[in-house]
């Protein structure tokens, strides 16, 4: 069973330093609104996978691929909030920022009590409503867990190397940036960044929206 762990930890590893719209999410979150805020938002994120690891290990996200109706109403779900994130930070980043802006909602405005809630928030929804999450964890846990392991808390123990490994890495990204936040909160260096991770999240919407088929979406 070591074995099988460790080997999980690998590939899991290699998953998680990836670049992709959690990294973006937690990169960006970090400079706007400091690394403290940035890191409830990975949490939040982390919070998302391990939700969607127990449902896989209990069997619940099987209906994502018995059912092509579930699978299309979560992965339409998911499109469009990822859309909403995209647009709306799109929208604000044409606004010049003040240090005491009210939070817009989606978790990153700086100096607002609030903006930690609405990190994490974030970070659970973009998550919790990508379907491809869940897809991916029932097809993946199920290879690393050993033929007479239990099943279900085998799972739940790869999940969570799988949470720690990002709250590692989230803590990586979230340092990194506390040196170069004075030089990307700059007015036009942060509106740019603000657009380039607004069309982040469309991007991500827009395919999540285009794919037909629970097979295009592995």
């Amino acid at each position: 069973m070591l074995a099988a762990a460790l080997a999980f930890a690998a590939a899991a590893a290699l998953l998680t330093i990836t670049p992709g719209l959690d990294t973006m999410f937690v990169v960006r979150t970090s400079i706007a609104s400091g690394p403290r805020v940035g890191m409830v938002g990975g949490l939040g994120v982390c919070l998302g996978t391990l939700v969607w690891a127990t449902a896989s290990a209990a069997g619940v996200t099987a209906v994502l691929v018995a059912s092509q109706a579930a699978y299309d109403i979560l992965r339409i779900a998911g499109a469009a909030y990822l859309t909403f994130v995209g647009v709306r930070l799109l929208w604000h980043s044409r606004k010049t920022a003040t240090p005491h802006k009210a939070s817009d909602g989606v978790g990153w405005s700086p100096g607002q009590s609030s903006s930690g809630f609405d990190a994490f928030r974030t970070g659970l929804l973009t998550n919790l409503l990508n379907p491809k999450v869940g897809v991916f964890y029932i097809t993946l846990l199920p290879q690393f867990v050993p033929r007479h392991a239990p099943v279900f808390a085998f799972s739940l123990l790869l999940a969570s190397i799988h949470a720690l490994e990002g709250i590692a890495w989230f803590g990586v990204l979230t340092a990194t940036t506390t040196r170069v936040r004075r030089l990307l909160t700059k007015g036009a260096v942060k509106r740019w960044l603000d657009r380039i991770t607004a069309g982040v999240f469309i991007a991500f919407g827009a395919r999540l929206a285009l794919e037909g088929g629970r097979l295009a979406s592995r």
